[in-house]
């Protein structure tokens, strides 16, 4: 059987600095069709009932990761939420975690990305320049190529607990962008973001929650990643790791 059009409650909590003294929430009522998507809907509400709404999207195709927001209770891109999916008429929809409210739905991300450029998220090498690009082997790729798919949609940061706790700790995703580097075997500046992420507000902040792996919209294996560079740090290496033992790790 066909699905059909869903009327759903839409509850956005809302908060403008200029005339509000605390967040409130706010409801509409909404006719979506089974495939749109929760960024539709948003839109929809946007468009057609209060303009004055504030979201971020860019591309709507879960690669920008501009529109991360908590959407019942869970950090997602709403671009990438179906309604048919959803699992009742109710989307309870609100802003990010741990970062200042501008308006809305919109947070600003300059803290976020002030840890992200704190740990050097680009390749070092002084030695040089070959004649042609840097080659490195399938093997020394697949090291890292997990952690090269962070878009910087924040989903992972503000779903950790201890950044709640702590808004100086340097985050899941600013240790997963040094993760991509620290273990490329073009790089040479590993020691010194090992050094910056051994520090109580660094690597050793995590407290394993898992929250960072779970949200994560491009299924990075963002604590895997994390407990890489604890060890690196404690061995001082960072050549390959055993796959076997990284599965049966992971399978405990």
């Amino acid at each position: 059987m066909a699905e059909t059009t869903r009327h759903l409650t839409v509850r956005i909590k809302r908060f403008d600095p200029e005339t509000d003294s605390a967040p409130h929430w706010e409801e509409y009522q909404v006719e979506a069709e089974p495939w749109d998507r929760v960024l539709d809907v948003i839109q929809k509400v946007k468009w057609t009932i209060d303009d004055g709404l504030a979201l971020r999207r860019s591309c709507a195709h879960g690669v920008c990761g501009s529109d991360a927001m908590r959407i019942n209770g869970r950090n997602q891109l709403a671009c990438k939420v179906l309604v048919k999916n959803l699992p009742d008429n109710t989307i309870r929809v609100e802003p990010i975690l741990g970062l200042p409210v501008i308006k809305d739905l919109v947070v600003d991300m300059k803290p976020f990305f002030d840890h992200y450029k704190s740990v050097m998220p680009f390749l070092v090498n002084d030695e040089p320049p070959p004649t042609t690009e840097r080659l490195q082997s399938i093997a020394a790729r697949a090291r890292f190529d997990d952690t090269t798919k962070c878009i910087l949609c924040a989903c992972c940061t503000t779903a950790c607990p201890p950044f709640w706790g702590d808004r100086k700790y340097v985050g899941p995703a600013a240790i997963v962008n040094a993760h991509r580097f620290i273990f490329d075997s073009r790089d040479r500046a590993a020691a010194e973001r090992l050094e910056i992420l051994n520090d109580a507000e660094g690597v050793w902040r995590c407290r394993t929650v898992f929250n960072c792996t779970e949200v994560c919209p491009r299924e990075i294996k963002v604590t895997q990643a994390i407990s890489e560079v604890k060890r690196a740090l404690l061995t001082g290496d960072v050549g390959e790791i055993d796959a076997s033992a990284e599965t049966a790790a992971a399978a405990s």
